[in-house]
């Protein structure tokens, strides 16, 4: 976070888009201890049960360089590894009792940054204008997304990311539920990211979402002579204790605003472009007819 010339505070996060400006594992945050004691644990119960790096990972199904790597902090243990290394170390439940900080330290850290901005949101509405909102993505869109970004993610990052992106989705399933709005440029809806079938299976969830008593689904459509937003797409939280945060995103990188005067911006542009899109009726109605020309 930093703090500009006119006192706006600043973030970057990586929000919808595939890209990211490292390539390399962020843990070095929050959770870079908890990635380091998980290794440091599995190696005391490992030696403490007589077994080689080798040993336990013929036990449990894992290479000799994939159990040094977790051991050094330089791999994070997948949840399954903690299960079978608990029972194997005879660690009645304590290796396996770390999968819940562990799996949370698998996301990249501007992720789970803005999951805890949407998670602290009352109200939310985002203008989505190159791809499908990350919110709003299917498992395999999201895939298919990550998977064209250049320079490639390793499959392990990429599932890394795909299992972030779809844990950003409980928002759906929250108490008490906050107001979701979503407003999708038509490129997005035509755009066969990962192939058609994965673009239909993708129209059909947003047809699915759209049906949610605290959700709208609207579309932008190519025709429109004004729109507002065409300075790309943005997202605005109205958040508990009654503040407001707002962010646009560009290559690379996303800037999280604060300052009351640069959010008031960003809700006044967000509110053009509500308005210059169908509704939430008629933007069902034309997804339906997207549907019927995907063959």
């Amino acid at each position: 976070m930093a703090v500009d010339d006119n006192g706006a505070t600043r973030g970057i996060h990586t929000t919808d888009g595939a890209d990211g400006t490292s390539w390399e594992p962020d843990w070095d945050d929050e959770y870079a201890p908890v990635v380091k004691a998980a290794g440091r644990q599995i190696k005391l119960w490992r030696e403490g049960a007589g077994l080689t790096q080798q040993e336990l990972g013929d036990a449990i199904g894992y290479s000799l360089g994939m159990v040094s790597a977790v051991e050094r902090a330089k791999r994070l243990p997948h949840p399954d590894f903690l299960g079978k290394a608990d029972e194997v170390v005879g660690a009645s439940g304590k290796l396996a009792a770390m999968k819940k900080d562990v799996e949370e330290a698998r996301y990249p850290k501007k992720v789970r940054d803005l999951a805890r901005l949407e998670a602290d949101a009352v109200e939310l509405g985002a203008y989505g204008s190159h791809n499908i909102h990350g919110l709003l993505q299917t498992e395999e869109y999201a895939r298919a997304l990550f998977n064209m970004r250049r320079p490639a993610y390793s499959k392990d990052d990429l599932e890394r990311h795909v299992a972030a992106r779809m844990a950003r989705q409980r928002i759906f399933e929250r108490t008490p539920t906050p107001t979701l709005g979503f407003v999708l440029d038509e490129a997005t809806l035509r755009r066969p990211l990962g192939g058609r079938m994965v673009l239909r299976r993708q129209l059909e969830h947003l047809l699915d979402i759209g049906q949610l008593r605290h959700v709208e689904v609207q579309v932008m459509p190519l025709d429109r002579e004004d729109h507002a937003g065409m300075g790309g797409q943005l997202q605005v939280l109205k958040l508990k204790d009654g503040t407001a945060v707002a962010y646009s995103e560009a290559q690379l990188i996303t800037h999280l605003v604060s300052d009351p005067k640069e959010v008031q911006v960003l809700e006044l542009r967000y509110g053009i472009i509500r308005a210059q899109a169908l509704s939430p009726r008629e933007s069902s109605a034309f997804i339906e007819k997207l549907l019927g020309e995907i063959t």
